[in-house]
Formats: C-alpha cells, structure tokens, sequence
C-alpha cells in the first residue's frame, strides 16, 4: 500500500554552502503518529520546512497520495492538506481565541465586516470535535502555555489539515498538559488524522509514536518502528556512539550558603508582580532546580540573583554580600556564573568568533598594561575548546555553529572561571542528546567541586537528572520545597506546578 507521503531524495543546500539534508527520503503513513529525531544540526526542522513550504528544497521531490506536488509557500502546503505548529507560538495574544484560529481566513459580511458570532460558533464546534476544552473569547495573552497550544492546533485544524507538524510539542508543557495533548493527538489519529512531531525526548516518542526517522548530519540513518527499538538505541543512532541517559550522582553534602533570598518580590511589566514574596537559600556542593510552567517568576528570580533586573524588593545575597547596590561585573567578581535562557539574545555574541565569546570574561585578569596576552589566551581558547568538545576553529564565527555547540561555548566560558555559584536558565534548551548529556555532567563536575548550582528548567527530564533541591515555582510563588526528589512522582510536581496542591514550606 503506497504512503499518504513521500518525500524522495530531498538535499537542502543554503547559500551559504551548508548542506543541512543530503538526499533524505521520508515517508508517512496515513493516520499514524511519526517522531522525527536527530541532533540540533541534524537537519530534521530542516526537512519539515520543506514539508509545510516555509523552505525551498535543492533537489528531491515531494508525493502526495502518489501524486507530485510543488510546495512553494506555507499557503500551497495548506491547501494540500499539510500545517505546522511551531514552538515559539504565533498568535495575536491582543486577539481572542476565535479571532486568532480564524487570523487570515475570517469570514466576512457584503459590507467587508467581520462575522463574529459565527467564528465563535464554528470555534467552540471545532473545539469539541477535537476534546480541546478552551474559552474561545478569551484573550490569546491571558491563556496558560498548554491552552495556547491548543489555539495553534485548532488555528492549523481549521484549515482542513490533515497532516499536523508538531515542533518540540512539549518543551513547555506540565506531565498533566503533555498526558492531555498526547490523548488529543491520538483522537485526531483516530479521526484519520497523520502525525509527525520533531522531538528530542526519547521517552516520548517510545510512548506515543508508531516509526520514528533518525537523522544525522544531514542525513537519514534509517526508519525503526518504535516497538522494535530502545531509548539507548535511537539516541545511539542520532549521536553515532552510546550515550548515557542518565547522569551518574552521588548524593550532595552542602555545606554554607552561597545565595540567600529573603521576602523577594520582583515587578514585572505594567507593576504587576511576577515574583511574589519569596525566599529561599542555595548551599554550596548542591543543585538546586527551580521548577515550574514558564512564566511563573524562575527567570525574573534568576536574573536578579546575576544583576540583571532591578525592579525589585526584598534582599538578595550572594556569598555573604547584598548586591542591591554592586553592578554585574561586580556580581560576577564575587564569584557568579551566569548560563542565561536565551544563548543568542544575552548569551553570546553571534556575530563574534569563537576565540572572542570565550575570552570574554578574561580581559581584565589576562592582560599587561592594557594589551591582551594574545598567545597565552588563544592556548587557553583551544585546550577550552578540546575539554568542552566544541567543534571549530577560534576565529570561526559562533553564528555559524550548531545550537549544541555554541551552547558549549556558553557554558565552558562561564565554568571555566572558576565560580562559587552557577546560575544556569535552561542550559539545554534546544540541543541535542549528545550536548545535553556532556552538559549535565560538568553541572554536576561542579556541584562535586564545591560549587552551588541554581538551575532553571521547565524540562521534567533534566529536573529529575540533575536536582538534589527542588523549588517549584505557581503565579510567582514557591507551592512546594522537594528534598526528596526520587520519590516524588512527575504527576505530583506536575500538580505543584499547576497550583492544584501546595506544601507547606517551614519558612512561610
């Protein structure tokens, strides 16, 4: 029985010389659920641009029902039946719900006026037909993540898509809002509905999809029906050697405080609080995570603690010093790295070499009378460059790296200067198995040392991995401290998370 699509020898080269597939084949099944996997620069969001129209292949050809077809833009895919949904979410959040699922297809009066009441109407069917319980005239700004990503799929359903392209669908995502998509996705499957979701978490695609594509460098290592193939072997495949899963720990034994926060309350825009009177302390040779759905206050928290926001009240101390008063440079002098959420934005500089972002932190220490001991940093540079594994050249521009990479950049810059506390926001957000796990381990290489680790993170996975302490974070509150991490089930932080339960913390 021939596919309901095929992508056939598809080779993707940019301008710029980069190959980013190299003749992949593809091909999926009508009504299943298909895992795209592979390393950051493994070309598989790639392939799925290509799919919805958003990029132009080299070469290759796209089959639809045995039928050639010509993908130009993301308007030609829509009409053939094929929509994605991306992670960083694009709705109008000043829009309602009805108003966004309808953004560009509204229906419309003789005089040009739109038909309010039946985009509500048919919104609130479209909703019920596919169990997504949301408030179509709420505002698209006042959902939670998890409602948000309903409108996405619901925007892309109502065009009449029958096949769905999820990016990382569920980055972002509490255990109870993943369980509840994971059962949408398998009524649309039912509803004849094909699938294909680009992910990273290997325990996911084991639960919900049917075959799984593995690229590498471009290219396609093979097509495994997922029932035939282990966690260990699928990121085998992506990586090309055996990775661990999962970060070998001994207990911690912390010792004295490395930051304390005592009734800290951080305004965010508007004056509205985003952090709401919190307090908590970080020891030194222990991890710390602070848990929680995205925007309930960890990276407002986060930043303060580097210097980076100043809107707030209540007091912060970094080894033993109030920093109200100290600038980041001096925040950084008393000992603070700093791995921020967003690598390109606050991170790095893109447009910089290698051998710059690495030395950044090294200007005022390696230098005589105001000239840069260019040979000494450069051999520092490389040796970084070797223990980080990070593949390049010094005078290479960090733009043309893979995530994973310069991620790595990031994070031996920051580790190498030999800090007391590590604050790292999301430090493997968008990389590969392969970086994730190396990344992990010097986390932990520091706790080890001495060193105390905040960690932010909304990934469940690398929460579980790393924390000794867990701080989970509802509306700009802590609604629970976890001592005992292994113990506490994912359905139980979830409900932390959500506001559902609350535990009493001794210092309330």
């Amino acid at each position: 029985m021939r596919p309901l699509l095929e992508m056939k020898h598809i080779t993707k080269i940019y301008d710029s010389g980069v190959c980013a597939n190299d003749d992949v084949s593809f091909s999926l099944e009508e009504g299943e659920i298909h895992a795209v996997a592979g390393e950051n620069g493994a070309g598989k969001s790639t392939l799925m641009k290509i799919l919805c129209g958003a990029e132009k292949p080299s070469s290759g050809e796209i089959l639809l029902r045995g039928q050639k077809v010509s993908l130009h833009s993301p308007r030609d895919a829509q009409a053939a039946g094929i929509g994605m949904v991306w992670q960083h979410f694009m709705l109008v959040n000043e829009f309602p719900v009805y108003r966004n699922i309808y953004l560009g297809s509204e229906p419309k009066n003789r005089f040009g006026f739109l038909r309010d009441r039946q985009m509500i109407a048919e919104a609130r069917e479209l909703a019920k037909k596919y169990n997504m319980s949301v408030d179509v005239l709420a505002k698209c700004g006042e959902l939670t993540v998890g409602q948000a990503q309903k409108v996405e799929i619901l925007k892309v359903l109502s065009k009449g898509t029958k096949i769905l392209i999820l990016d990382e669908p569920t980055a972002v995502l509490t255990p109870q809002e993943t369980d509840e998509l994971f059962h949408q996705l398998l009524l649309l499957k039912e509803d004849g509905c094909s699938v294909v979701i680009i992910t990273h978490k290997l325990n996911e695609i084991k639960r919900i999809c049917d075959r799984v594509t593995v690229l590498r460098a471009g290219k396609s290592v093979g097509v495994y029906r997922v029932a035939d193939v282990t966690e260990e072997e699928i990121s085998s495949l992506m990586v090309g050697s055996a990775v661990s899963l999962q970060t070998e720990k001994t207990p911690s034994s912390p010792e004295g405080v490395a930051a304390e926060v005592n009734d800290l309350i951080v305004f965010g825009a508007g004056g509205k609080n985003v952090v709401n009177g919190v307090s908590f302390r970080v020891r030194y040779g222990e991890i710390v995570c602070l848990a929680g759905v995205e925007g309930n206050g960890q990276r407002e928290t986060a930043e303060t603690l580097c210097g980076l926001n100043r809107r707030y009240l209540g007091e912060v101390r970094v080894c033993g010093e109030d920093i109200g008063k100290r600038s980041v440079r001096r925040i950084r002098d008393l000992g603070v790295a700093n791995i921020p959420e967003d690598r390109i934005r606050t991170g790095c500089d893109v447009g910089a070499s290698i051998y710059d972002n690495l030395i950044a932190l090294d200007y005022e220490r390696e230098n005589r009378f105001g000239f840069l001991k260019a040979r000494a940093m450069k051999q520092k540079c490389r040796e970084r460059m070797e223990k980080y594994s990070i593949k390049g050249t010094l005078s290479q521009k960090l733009g043309l790296l893979s995530g994973g990479n310069m991620q790595k950049v990031v994070v031996a810059r920051e580790l190498e200067c030999e800090p007391s506390l590590v604050i790292a926001d999301q430090p493997t957000r968008g990389i590969d198995v392969g970086a994730i796990s190396f990344i992990h381990k010097k986390l932990v290489e520091m706790r080890d040392a001495g060193c105390a680790v905040l960690l932010v993170s909304a990934d469940l996975n690398e929460v579980y991995d790393l924390a000794d302490r867990i701080l989970v974070f509802h509306e700009g509150e802590i609604t629970a401290e976890i001592e005992d991490v292994k113990h506490t089930s994912e359905e139980q932080l979830g409900r932390y998370m959500l506001g559902v339960e609350r535990m009493v913390i001794a210092n309330e």
